[in-house]
């Protein structure tokens, strides 16, 4: 196998990523447009309008979904990793607003004037926002420049909607921003009820956000996974579970994955779901819902359609979250919070304390039921990390519990050869943190997810690369890894098996080699839908129509047959993804 070459230091992303590293080092605060000359000169494939007047509508929204709303009022970002360094520098967070974005799991306050504080867990975080804020700007000052003479002043003003403009005024905005009338509809339908507000707040000013890293050191980082860890340590001891002695299978996935497969309550709620439908006129849901019945071959597959129309059910209807939480604790699943500082989510399941009866169809052909009754494993399931946090959250775990049998990672990725919503399955991962090249025998295969698609490919026996962010790729550095094979473009992968190697090897993880874990004592399963396309010229989860891809680009939540190896050894069903409209999970 060729090893892929270190980027070399004139790379433009390397250059960019060297910049804002060097620039942050300063005590004071530092400006975004002085990243804006390298941002340009890397030419992101995310970003792939960056240099011309029209605004780059399909940037603009994957940023603006990533970023909380009130980054149209903020013009000072700090970013730090706990509680302490915040108060350090005498920024009282905790008095603050704690604000989200849709597209980003991601612990933000706001001060309710112009500064934002922004937790990070690893140095990926700041890969992943400092792009996102210079792309955020670039798109801002662009519409600002568009509007700033413009007649467009009146139309702002006298509407809140996008509903309440008439054709002749959109086609009118459109022109005065340069840009076609669809994409305009576009940004208004993913911004929502903010698109009328962002437009009003661009107008009035030009963005020029400044940055401020009040701490950087890796011990930093440490010290807040140490008290994460701490967290759901203690917080699971009440229960009694000693996690520091139990075996344990630690998952990488989101927070309703492995509930809706062992706590049934999505088949149970069927008929109260059904009736939402009808009377919520989710026609789209309820036709689809139609042919899954009517099809032998999909009808298995129900409890997947289930998933999905559950995330709505329970969005109407607040009583609904209660009765979840009633049906995780019947079946002995512990929901941990984050307390303190980022924000990674953890459930704590005793396999011993699954109800049988309670499972996933799908689930109930296990032979060796009696063996999870009497298993002492604990599943360890948490919110998918961004990154390097990936690695020093699963060594700071395989350090402290009693044995790790087996690690599983399921998230979203980039294809080079598939389509959004197809599954793939990669037994190759090169890693740009580390350099290595990781070899590993998958324990998950498409037999395993095949059985469960409706639409959409399963790709096996793929090659990964674990990039340093959504934004940090260009043309070139896809085609390098293309001609080498490469065809899932992802960011957790890697971090995670240097992990791996510290839990079955008595070193540190090298750098720079090709490293095989195919003797590796525990099962190793990875498996990503592809919810980008990068060689189709700005084509990600920003630039399509909202409602499919909401619906196609869902995280997990259909199981598959592979579930039946662990569960012999005393561990969970492996948890398989089955990501096509017809196979929807709990939530988008």
């Amino acid at each position: 196998m060729q090893r892929i070459v270190p980027r070399t230091a004139s790379d433009p992303i390397n250059l960019y990523m060297r910049t804002y590293y060097s620039l942050l080092r300063t005590t004071d605060a530092i400006p975004i447009q002085s990243l804006v000359e390298s941002y340009l000169a890397m030419e992101s494939s995310l970003h792939i309008s960056a240099r011309d007047k029209g605004i780059d509508v399909s940037a603009l929204i994957y940023a603006a979904l990533r970023l909380p709303a009130c980054i149209t009022e903020c013009d000072m970002v700090l970013m730090g990793q706990t509680e302490d360094v915040f108060e350090r520098y005498d920024y009282m967070i905790s008095e603050w607003e704690r604000v989200s974005a849709p597209g980003r799991r991601r612990r933000m306050h706001y001060d309710g004037g112009a500064m934002l504080a922004v937790f990070l867990s690893s140095r990926s975080d700041m890969d992943d926002l400092l792009p996102m804020l210079t792309a955020y700007q670039i798109e801002w000052n662009k519409i600002h420049d568009a509007l700033r003479f413009s007649n467009a002043e009146e139309l702002l003003a006298s509407y809140d909607h996008l509903e309440q403009i008439s054709d002749n005024e959109l086609k009118a905005l459109a022109n005065q921003l340069d840009v076609k009338r669809k994409d305009l509809v576009r940004l208004a339908v993913a911004l929502g009820d903010q698109f009328m507000p962002l437009l009003r707040a661009i107008q009035g000013r030009r963005k020029n956000f400044k940055l401020r890293q009040l701490a950087g050191s890796l011990a930093d980082y440490r010290k807040a996974t140490a008290r994460w860890w701490a967290n759901v340590r203690d917080s699971a001891r009440p229960y009694g579970h000693a996690l520091e002695e139990a075996p344990v299978y630690f998952v990488s996935s989101n927070m309703h994955a492995l509930v809706n497969i062992l706590t049934g309550y999505a088949v149970r709620e069927r008929d109260k779901i059904l009736s939402f439908l009808h009377e919520a006129g989710q026609h789209d849901l309820l036709k689809e819902y139609e042919t899954i019945q009517s099809d032998d071959q999909l009808a298995s597959n129900e409890p997947n359609f289930l998933y999905y129309a559950l995330k709505k059910y329970q969005s109407r209807h607040p009583a609904v979250g209660q009765r979840m939480e009633d049906a995780k604790a019947d079946s002995g699943i512990l929901q941990i919070h984050s307390q303190r500082g980022f924000d990674v989510g953890a459930q704590v399941i005793p396999i011993s304390r699954l109800r049988h009866d309670l499972l996933d169809p799908r689930l109930t052909n296990l032979s060796e039921q009696y063996l999870l009754q009497e298993s002492e494993a604990i599943i360890i399931n948490i919110d998918y990390p961004l990154g390097v946090s990936a690695y020093e959250l699963l060594s700071h775990v395989s350090s402290r519990v009693g044995r790790l049998m087996g690690v599983y990672i399921m998230g979203k990725a980039a294809t080079l050869n598939g389509r959004i919503g197809d599954v793939m399955i990669p037994n190759v991962v090169h890693d740009e943190h580390s350099n290595n090249t990781y070899l590993f025998s998958n324990c998950i295969g498409a037999r395993d997810v095949t059985p469960f698609m409706t639409l959409g490919s399963v790709l096996d026996n793929q090659k990964a690369v674990t990039a340093y962010g959504t934004f940090l790729q260009n043309s070139q550095y896809m085609d390098v890894f293309y001609e080498e094979g490469y065809t899932i473009i992802e960011m957790e992968a890697g971090p995670y098996l240097s992990a791996v190697y510290e839990s079955v090897r008595p070193r540190r993880h090298p750098d720079n080699e090709i490293v095989r874990l195919y003797e590796a004592n525990m099962d190793i399963g990875i498996i990503h839908y592809a919810s980008d396309t990068p060689f189709s010229k700005g084509h990600n989860l920003g630039a399509g129509q909202p409602g499919l891809l909401r619906r196609r680009a869902h995280l997990w939540g259909g199981p598959g047959h592979h579930a039946a190896h662990p569960a012999a050894r005393g561990g969970p069903p492996a948890p398989q993804p089955a990501p096509n409209a017809r196979n929807p999970p709990a939530s988008q």
